[in-house]
Formats: structure tokens, C-alpha cells, sequence
């Protein structure tokens, strides 16, 4: 599997009117047009959207629909993620045509399933998420690669500080987190000078590359940055951080916390040493920065550590945003990497 993708910012669109379901729909489909979808599939990701927001608004009491670019083992789609504050639903019982919790004709998920290459969805007291995937209908069937993540800057603002990328070339697959010191725009070049400079270099490892974040960020008001490289043969995993960037092994059996040292990348620190893990298939490498609450676990939700990485992050996203910085969250499925 061959990679190099920086994560773009997340559009957020709320859904709390009728006519912000044809904003949905417009912004699917600029999406769509922007990744290189053809007509007929900018079409099936326009009726997703306009079906996931309708949804929201009938079922859901309202909410938001998050839009983002997805890589995939050769091209990029889709993805559409709704968050509402309705009564919840079994996905089991709600795919079937003709099944409706609102007195519809109940066509809706039934719908978005026949067109998106991906669908899952979360339901509990609070709500319930759905995440959708479209990809070029000519694309191979393995396409989606199994990881999630959300990029989504402070309220009241355009540019976000949080930067993420993932780059796989073969034998080991890097994910990189950063946070720029503070929020707006000095963030964002902070983080997007880390971003390019990984994006760019041959160095592998992962105390090499927080060298090459520090050297690309240098000159900026800096960041903190964490990379997690690991070799998908035997699921070794090496992780190098500095700064409060959060990650974590995410087993049944519980939770690893991986250690990052102090310091600011791009301005100073004292050493990157990096720390080895061995994780069994299956498990969940989940990175965040501080825009997130660091004390969830993902035991308080039975059955959602199994679920694609997509659904994860942004149930996590919905539960644990503090509400007063930028949010950035990566989670990657480990042995699914071939």
C-alpha cells in the first residue's frame, strides 16, 4: 500500500433547518468535484448528503454533518459524518426498505447504503453518528483504508492549528499529529510547514521524523508533534512525541497510553526518544491533540472499538471536543495496513 496524504481541513455544515440540507448537498458535491469524482458519482455523494441530512432533521432533532477527503489505496473519496441529538436507532432494523422511525416511507439508509462504499453508524443516549464513504464506482473493491480522523478548526474559525498526515510505503506506514502553539492562522502555518516537511522527506523512524518536523517547523511559532510509524508485517510500533499530543493502543482488553517528552517542535526541545510496542491485529492506534479530552476510554462504549475507525473518532469527537480550541483526532485499525 502506497500513501502520502495530508489531511485537509473538515467542512462543518449544521443541520438544524430544511434549507441546510441543500447546503449539505452543495458542499458533497464540491467535495466530490474537488477529489475528481465523475458526474455519476458526485451524484451518489450528493444523495447521501441530502439523505443523511434529511435524516438528521426528521429523526435526529438536528445536528451537524462534518465533510471530508478520504484517501484510499489508489484515489481519494468521500466522506460524510452526521452527529445528531435525536432518540437513536438500530442500524439492523433500519437498513430494510420500509422501516421508519418517523412515519417516512423509511427509504433513507437503505438509500445511502446502496450508494457509499462505506456505511456505519453509532447509536446511545445521546444520539446518533452515521459515517458514509463514496469512492469512485469504478475503484477496487478494498479501496477504503481503515483509519478515521476529523480536523476542525476553534469556533468563529476558518484555519485550523491541528495537521495531520499518513504516509505508507510498503514495509511501514507513518501517521502524524501536530498542534500549532495557539489557534487561527500562526497555527495553521506552523502545523502545515510540519505537515509538508514529512510529506516530502525519505527519513523514516520515528525520532528521524520529529527531526524533520523540527527543521520544517523551525522559524514558525512551533507545536507540539507525536509519529507513530509502524511495521505492518509484524505490527511493531515505534512512537516518538513532543508535546502534549495524546495517543494510545486500544485493545479489548484495555488501553496503552504511549509517553511524548517536553518541548516545543520547530523551537526547542531536549531529545526524542522513541518508545517501542508490539499490538496485536486488530488494534486501534488513536492520536489526538489537546482540542480533545484526553480521559475517555473506549471501554465505556461496548462494541464501538470494533467499529470502522471512522465512526470512532467521531464519536469521540462528539463526546470529548473541549469546545475552545482547534480538534484534531487520527485512529488506525493495525493489521489492515496491507
Amino acid at each position: 500500500m502506497e500513501l502520502n496524504f495530508a489531511g485537509q481541513v473538515t467542512r462543518v455544515v449544521l443541520v438544524e433547518e430544511t434549507s441546510q440540507v441543500g447546503q449539505a448537498r452543495r458542499e458533497a458535491l464540491a467535495l466530490a468535484d474537488h477529489v475528481g469524482l465523475d458526474e455519476m458519482d458526485a451524484g451518489r455523494a450528493a444523495l447521501v448528503a441530502t439523505e443523511m441530512a434529511t435524516n438528521v432533521l426528521k429523526h435526529g432533532r438536528g445536528g451537524r454533518m462534518y465533510l471530508s477527503v478520504v484517501c484510499g489505496r489508489g484515489g481519494n473519496g468521500v466522506e460524510l459524518c452526521t452527529v445528531d441529538t435525536g432518540p437513536g436507532f438500530s442500524l439492523a432494523e433500519c437498513l430494510p426498505d420500509g422501516y421508519s422511525t418517523g412515519g417516512t416511507q423509511g427509504l433513507g439508509l437503505g438509500a445511502i447504503q446502496r450508494q457509499a462504499t462505506v456505511l456505519d453508524a453509532w447509536s446511545d443516549a445521546k444520539g446518533a453518528v452515521v459515517v458514509a464513504r463514496i469512492y469512485a464506482s469504478r475503484a477496487p473493491r478494498d479501496i477504503d483504508v481503515a483509519y478515521g480522523a476529523l480536523r476542525i478548526p476553534m469556533r468563529h474559525e476558518l484555519a485550523c492549528g491541528d495537521a495531520w498526515h499518513i504516509r505508507a510505503d510498503g514495509p511501514t506506514v507513518a501517521v502524524t499529529v501536530i498542534d500549532g502553539l495557539g489557534h487561527g492562522l500562526p497555527a495553521a502555518d506552523a502545523s502545515r510547514a510540519g505537515v509538508e516537511a514529512v510529506a516530502h522527506t525519505a527519513a523514516g523512524g520515528a525520532a528521524a521524523l520529529i527531526g524533520v518536523l523540527h527543521a520544517g517547523m523551525s522559524g514558525t511559532r512551533g507545536g507540539a508533534a507525536a509519529v507513530a510509524c509502524v511495521d505492518v508485517a509484524t505490527l511493531q510500533v515505534e512512537f516518538a512525541g513532543i508535546g502534549n499530543i495524546a495517543a494510545s493502543l486500544c485493545e479489548p482488553t484495555g488501553s496503552r497510553g504511549l509517553a511524548s517528552h517536553p518541548g516545543i517542535v520547530g523551537v526547542q526541545y531536549r531529545k526524542a526518544q522513541p518508545f517501542h510496542f508490539h499490538a496485536a491485529a486488530g488494534t486501534l492506534l488513536v492520536m489526538h491533540s489537546d482540542g480533545l479530552q484526553a480521559r475517555w476510554s473506549l471501554r465505556d462504549y461496548p462494541g464501538l472499538l470494533h467499529r470502522h475507525p471512522a465512526l470512532i473518532v467521531a464519536v469521540l469527537q462528539r463526546d470529548f471536543d473541549r469546545g475552545r480550541d482547534d480538534a484534531g483526532i487520527v485512529a488506525l485499525r493495525l493489521g489492515d495496513l496491507h
